[in-house]
C-alpha cells in the first residue's frame, strides 16, 4: 500500500532538507568551528578570517541572483541536485589546500552553488503543498529549513572530533568529514525531487514591480537580519575559545545550537509563522535572535552562558528564512515563487557578505566582543524594519481563480 499523501509530503520536505544541511549547516556555519583552528594554524587576522566568509557570501549573492537562470536552463529539480553535488565537492577540496586565495575561491564556489541549491530547494519545498492551507505550507517549509539545524548539530559532532585528534592542524580533517557526509546527502535529495510535481507554467525570470513592492520591507529586514545573525555565527566560537572554553565545551555549544534550531523549526516556527500577520513573524524572530546574542556578551564567561545563548539563538535564527519563504508564498503567484525567493535570498546574502567583514574589522580594532555588538545593533534595526511589512492580497493558485493559501487552516 502506498503512503498517504499527508505522510508523503513531510517525507519529501525532509529529503529536500539535505539541501540546507549542506548549504548552510556545513558550507556556511561549520566555518565558525573551523575558523579558530585555521586562524591559528595559518596565522590569519580576524579580517582575513572574516574575508573568507565574505568570499562565501559573495558567491552566495551571485548564486541566489542566478538561481532562476539555472532553473530555466536545466529545470529546477536537476539544478537543485546538481549544484548540491558541486557544493559537496567544494567542501572536500577545501581540505586539500592552505593557500589563502585558493581557499577564497573554494569558499566562493561553495557559496554560489549552495545558494542555488538552497533557493531552488526552498521553492520546491514551498511547492510540496501547492494549493494547500497556509499553515500546512508553512509547516512543510519549516521541515525543509530544519535541515540547517541538523547540519549544525552534525558539524558540532564531526569537527571537534577531528580537532581533538589532530589539534589546530585537524581543520583539514574537519572539512574532509563534512565533504563526505555532504556527498552522501545528495542521495535523499535526489529521491525527494522526483516527488515534487513540476510547476504549472514556466518559472518566471522576473516579477512585476507591483509584486516586489509588496515585499519591500521584507527585503530591507532580510539584509539587516542576514548581516546581524551571521556576524555572531562567524565569530562566537572565537570569542568562546578566547574566554577559555575548550573543545568539549565548544562542541557542546554547537550541538545544542543545532538541535535547538532543528527542534524549534519543526515544532514551533512552522505554526507561528503561518499564524502571524504581516511582518510580525520576522520582527519576533529578530528580537529573539538578538536576545540569543546577549548572553555571551553580558553574562560571566563559561559554558552556562554559552548554552543559554545556544538555546535562544539556535531556536530562532532559522525562523528567518522560514518567514521569508512563507511571505513570498503569500505574496506571489506559484510560478513566481522561485524568482521571489531568489531575490529575497540575494538580499539575505548581501547582508551575510557585509556582516562578517565589518565585524572582523571591528574585532581587529577593539576585540571580538566589539564585533559581536554589531550583531545586536543590526538585529534591532531589522526588527523595526520588519514591522512595516503588511500582508498582501493572496496570490492566485496556478490554474484556478482561488487564492493559493485559501485551503485548509
Amino acid at each position: 500500500m502506498s503512503r498517504s499523501p499527508r505522510w508523503r509530503e513531510p517525507l519529501t520536505a525532509l529529503g529536500l532538507a539535505a539541501g540546507p544541511v549542506v548549504a548552510l549547516g556545513f558550507t556556511r556555519f561549520a566555518y565558525a568551528l573551523l575558523l579558530p583552528a585555521m586562524r591559528d594554524d595559518l596565522h590569519w587576522t580576524y579580517a582575513q578570517a572574516g574575508g573568507l566568509n565574505t568570499a562565501n557570501a559573495a558567491g552566495y549573492v551571485i548564486g541566489a541572483g542566478t538561481a532562476v537562470f539555472w532553473a530555466r536552463r536545466f529545470g529546477d529539480r536537476a539544478a537543485f541536485v546538481g549544484t548540491l553535488a558541486v557544493g559537496a565537492l567544494a567542501l572536500l577540496l577545501t581540505a586539500t589546500t592552505a593557500d589563502y586565495p585558493l581557499l577564497n575561491l573554494l569558499r566562493f564556489v561553495g557559496g554560489l552553488t549552495t545558494a542555488v541549491a538552497f533557493v531552488l530547494g526552498s521553492a520546491l519545498a514551498a511547492r510540496v503543498a501547492t494549493g494547500d492551507g497556509q499553515r500546512r505550507g508553512a509547516l512543510l517549509v519549516a521541515i525543509y529549513m530544519a535541515g540547517v539545524g541538523v547540519g549544525v548539530a552534525l558539524s558540532g559532532l564531526l569537527v571537534p572530533a577531528a580537532l581533538t585528534v589532530a589539534g589546530d592542524a585537524g581543520w583539514r580533517s574537519g572539512w574532509l568529514l563534512l565533504g563526505v557526509v555532504a556527498v552522501l546527502a545528495v542521495g535523499p535529495a535526489l529521491v525527494a525531487v522526483r516527488r515534487v510535481a513540476p510547476v504549472a507554467g514556466a518559472t518566471r525570470a522576473g516579477l512585476p514591480r507591483a509584486d516586489l513592492a509588496r515585499l519591500a520591507p521584507t527585503f530591507g529586514w532580510y539584509v539587516l537580519f542576514g548581516a546581524g545573525y551571521v556576524s555572531y555565527l562567524t565569530f562566537v566560537i572565537a570569542l568562546l575559545r578566547d574566554r577559555g572554553l575548550g573543545t568539549p565545551g565548544v562542541a557542546t555549544f554547537f550541538v545544542v545550537l543545532g538541535l535547538a534550531s532543528a527542534v524549534a523549526t519543526l515544532t514551533v516556527w512552522g505554526r507561528v509563522v503561518g499564524r502571524l500577520a504581516g511582518g510580525r513573524a520576522p520582527a519576533l524572530v529578530s528580537l529573539l535572535v538578538l536576545l540569543g546574542v546577549l548572553p555571551v556578551l553580558l553574562l560571566p564567561a563559561g559554558l552556562p552562558a554559552a548554552l543559554v545563548s545556544a538555546v535562544v539563538f539556535g531556536s530562532s535564527f532559522m525562523a528567518g528564512p522560514t518567514a521569508a519563504t512563507v511571505l513570498a508564498r503569500r505574496a506571489l503567484p506559484a510560478n513566481g515563487w522561485t524568482a521571489g525567493i531568489a531575490l529575497l535570498t540575494v538580499a539575505f546574502s548581501v547582508g551575510q557578505a557585509v556582516g562578517p567583514l565589518l565585524s572582523g574589522l571591528l574585532a581587529d580594532s577593539g576585540g571580538v566582543e566589539v564585533g559581536l555588538w554589531l550583531s545586536v545593533g543590526l538585529l534591532a534595526a531589522a526588527g523595526l524594519v520588519a514591522l512595516r511589512q503588511r500582508d498582501p492580497a493572496p496570490a492566485a493558485a496556478p490554474g484556478t481563480g482561488e487564492p493559493a493559501l485559501a485551503g485548509r487552516r
